[in-house]
C-alpha cells in the first residue's frame, strides 16, 4: 500500500498566509490531477496572532506534534505589519523567529540549502552579462556554530552589562555537512553532463574538473573552528579527486559573490555566515521573491524537514495582495522533490510546479502583479499540462 505524506502547512505572519494559501492552491490541483498521496493540515502556529491569544509562539508539545509529518510548509516568521499601524501585536525577533531554531535543532534539519540560479526573466541586479551564468548551491551547516544558542547576559540593564555569546563546532557536523557539500558537487555535475551542459572548474594544481566545492571560513580571526573546517575539508577531499575545492574567507566570498558569482557551484558555510551569504546570493539570483529555502535532515526519514521562502513576513506589504507568491511556490516544488525522493509521482509534480512558475517567471518579467493574480495564472498553467 502507497504511503500518504502528511505535510503541516505553517503560513505564519505578515504575507506568510497570502503566498502559502496560492502554494496550497497549487497542492490542491496537483493532488487532484495526479492522485498524489498527499494530506496537508493547515496549523495557526506558530505565529504572532497565536501568541497574542496564547502567550506562546507555538503550543506545549507543539515539536511532538509535527514530529508526526513528513514536512512543514512554512509561510514567513516576523513582524506581522501592517506597518502602518503602531499598536500592532508585535514581538520582538528573539521571540517570533525563536521557532525557526527550535524547529531546526529539534528535528536535527542540519542541512539549509538554497540554490541560487538566474532564471529567465528573473531580476539581473549586476550589469555583467556573465551573471546570467549564476547557478551555485548554497549549504549553511544549520544545527550548531554560532546559532547554538549558548551564552546570557550578566547584570542586564545596568552600565556594566556583560553579554557572552558561544560559538560551539564540532567534527561530527564539521564533516557532515562538508560531506554533503561534496555530494551534491557530484550530483549537480551529473545532472548537467546529462543535460548537455557541463562547467568546468580549475583546481590549484592546474586540473579540470566538472563540479567545485568552495568551504568558507574566517579562520584568519575565528581559528579555532576555521582550522578544524579547513581540516576536515582537505582531508574529505582526498575522497573526492573528481571535485575542484576551493576556499574562501567570509569577507572576501561576500566580495566574490558580486564580482564572479558565475564561477562558484557549491558553497559551504557555517550557520551565521551561510546566513549572511545565502541571502546574498538569493539578491544575485533575482531577489527574496524568488528564492526558495528547505531545512533538511537528510539522514533520519522520520524526522520532517522544513519548506520555507528565504523572505520575511514583509510588513510593509501585508494584507494588501501584493506579496509575490514565487518563491513559495519554487519553495514548493522543491518539497515535492524531497517527498519524490520516496514517490516518483510526487517527484514529477515538484516538477511540473517548478516548470511552471519558471515559465509565468519568464513570460511576466517587470510586470506588476498581484498574489492572487500570479497565483491564478499558475494554476492555469498547471491545469494546461499534460
Amino acid at each position: 500500500m502507497a504511503k500518504n505524506f502528511r505535510i503541516a502547512v505553517t503560513p505564519g505572519d505578515g504575507i506568510g498566509p497570502e503566498v502559502v494559501a496560492e502554494a496550497v492552491r497549487c497542492l490542491e490541483l496537483l493532488t487532484s490531477r495526479h492522485k498524489l498521496p498527499l494530506q496537508w493540515t493547515n496549523l495557526p502556529w506558530p505565529s504572532h496572532a497565536w501568541h497574542e491569544k496564547h502567550g506562546e509562539s507555538m503550543p506545549e508539545g507543539a515539536l511532538d506534534q509535527l514530529r508526526a509529518y513528513d514536512a512543514i510548509l512554512l509561510g514567513a516568521l516576523g513582524d506581522p505589519g501592517p506597518v502602518s499601524n503602531p499598536n500592532r501585536y508585535l514581538l520582538p525577533d528573539s521571540i517570533s523567529l525563536a521557532p525557526l531554531l527550535d524547529m531546526r535543532k529539534g528535528f536535527d534539519q542540519w542541512v539549509c540549502e538554497r540554490p541560487a540560479r538566474l532564471l529567465p526573466g528573473a531580476r539581473q541586479y549586476l550589469a555583467d552579462e556573465r551573471a546570467k551564468d549564476i547557478d551555485m548551491l548554497v549549504i549553511r551547516e544549520n544545527s550548531e556554530g554560532e546559532y547554538v544558542g549558548q551564552g546570557g547576559r550578566l547584570r542586564k540593564g545596568k552600565p556594566d552589562e556583560v553579554a557572552t555569546q558561544m560559538e560551539v563546532f564540532t567534527r561530527k557536523a564539521t564533516d557532515r555537512i562538508i560531506r554533503y557539500g561534496f555530494e551534491q558537487a557530484r550530483r549537480r555535475a551529473k545532472e548537467r553532463a546529462e543535460a548537455g551542459t557541463p562547467r568546468q572548474f580549475k583546481t590549484l594544481d592546474g586540473k579540470t574538473c566538472e563540479s567545485q566545492v568552495c568551504v568558507i571560513t574566517k579562520r584568519n580571526a575565528l581559528r579555532y573552528w576555521g582550522d578544524m573546517y579547513s581540516e576536515a575539508f582537505e582531508e574529505m577531499a582526498k575522497e573526492y579527486p573528481d571535485v575542484a575545492t576551493h576556499h574562501e574567507l567570509v569577507d572576501a566570498a561576500c566580495m566574490k559573490f558580486v564580482q564572479a558569482p558565475w564561477t562558484f557551484d557549491v558553497v559551504v558555510a557555517s550557520n551565521l555566515q551561510g546566513d549572511i551569504l545565502t541571502d546574498l546570493a538569493a539578491v544575485l539570483s533575482g531577489g527574496m521573491g524568488v528564492a526558495p529555502s528547505c531545512n533538511l535532515n537528510p539522514d533520519d526519514p522520520d524526522m520532517p524537514s522544513m519548506f520555507e521562502p528565504t523572505h520575511g513576513s514583509a510588513p510593509d506589504i501585508a494584507g494588501e495582495g501584493l506579496a509575490d507568491p514565487t518563491a513559495m511556490l519554487f519553495t514548493t516544488a522543491r518539497m515535492l522533490d524531497w517527498l519524490g525522493r520516496q514517490d516518483p509521482t510526487i517527484k514529477a509534480a515538484g516538477e511540473a510546479l517548478f516548470d511552471a512558475v519558471a515559465a509565468d517567471l519568464a513570460e511576466n518579467s517587470g510586470k506588476r502583479r498581484g498574489t492572487r493574480e500570479i497565483g491564478d495564472a499558475i494554476c492555469e498553467r498547471l491545469n494546461g499540462a499534460g
